[in-house]
């Protein structure tokens, strides 16, 4: 006798395969890792804290 199949299961498990397939298509293409990200935020401070450095003060009190 045949071994009884679950269709629902095969069409489910597929999905999930694709899913998967396609979240790891997506982290390749887009994803950085949490010390690329943790440097672009600091260059980012830095790079705020050297303008602020070299902004020029007015007399009437006006920081622009």
């Amino acid at each position: 006798m045949a071994q009884i199949t679950n269709l629902n299961r095969f069409r489910k498990d597929r999905a999930r395969a694709d899913k998967r397939r396609q979240g790891d298509e997506n982290a390749a293409k887009y994803g950085r890792s949490k010390a690329e990200r943790a440097q672009d935020q600091a260059e980012a401070a830095r790079a705020a804290r050297i303008l602020d450095q070299h902004r020029r003060e007015n007399g009437d009190g006006d920081d622009a």
